[in-house]
């Protein structure tokens, strides 16, 4: 039998798949950074306790996101108007986790000049 993934593995096994996107390590081993078009659309920390992960939100998103759910807090070490992080403790919804990190991606992705979307295979974003 296998063992069910984690919940960090989770987040970081949909961020590896969305198209394009590329991992690094820019900050060492423990803070795995995806980006997409060499910008960044989310952090996950794979050493704190508990692990978290950073994504990127319209302002107004973030803020009733902050005022919706106590794991929900501002972006760790970004700009707190337009970065959430999301502590993985047990009661997080996994799959409303899942959206944010789909909607972090297609943000970020929009912002690219429409050339290095089509560079990228990126459409209709």
């Amino acid at each position: 039998m296998t063992a069910k993934p984690t919940k960090i593995e989770r987040v970081n096994a949909w961020c590896a798949a969305l198209p394009a996107a590329t991992l690094k390590y820019p900050f060492g081993e423990q803070t795995a950074v995806f980006k997409i078009g060499g910008k960044i659309f989310a952090l996950a920390a794979l050493d704190a306790e508990p692990n978290f992960i950073t994504l990127k939100v319209p302002p107004e998103d973030g803020e009733a996101l902050r005022s919706q759910y106590d794991f929900v807090r501002e972006g760790y070490h970004m700009n707190k108007r337009h970065w959430i992080t999301i502590d993985l403790v047990v009661d997080v919804p996994m799959t409303e986790v899942h959206e944010l990190i789909q909607d972090s991606f297609h943000l970020v992705a929009a912002s690219l000049p429409k050339t290095k979307q089509a560079e990228l295979g990126l459409r209709d974003l």
